[in-house]
C-alpha cells in the first residue's frame, strides 16, 4: 500500500533528509517521498502496523502529521 501524510515542521532539505533516512531504515517502508512545497512524505508499507510505526517515527522526530499534537509548540 501506499499512503501520502501532510505533515507539520517541514521547513527545509535537512528536514526532508532526515525523515527519508529514517523511514528507509525501517522494515516494510519503502519508496519514500518527501514534497516540501506540500509538505507531505509519500511511503509504501505492507501493514497497518507498519504505518503505525512510521507515523510514530515522524511523531518522534519532530514532524507529526497534521492534525496530531505537535510537540515543537
Amino acid at each position: 500500500m501506499r499512503k501520502t501524510v501532510h505533515i507539520q515542521n517541514l521547513i527545509c532539505d535537512s528536514c526532508a533528509k532526515t525523515i527519508t533516512s529514517r523511514l528507509i531504515e525501517l522494515q516494510h517502508i519503502s519508496d519514500v517521498n518527501v514534497d516540501l512545497e506540500k509538505k507531505t512524505v509519500s511511503f509504501n508499507f505492507f501493514t497497518k502496523h507498519d504505518f503505525e510505526r512510521a507515523k510514530h517515527i515522524l511523531e518522534m522526530l519532530g514532524y507529526p502529521i497534521l492534525g496530531h499534537d505537535n510537540i515543537l509548540n
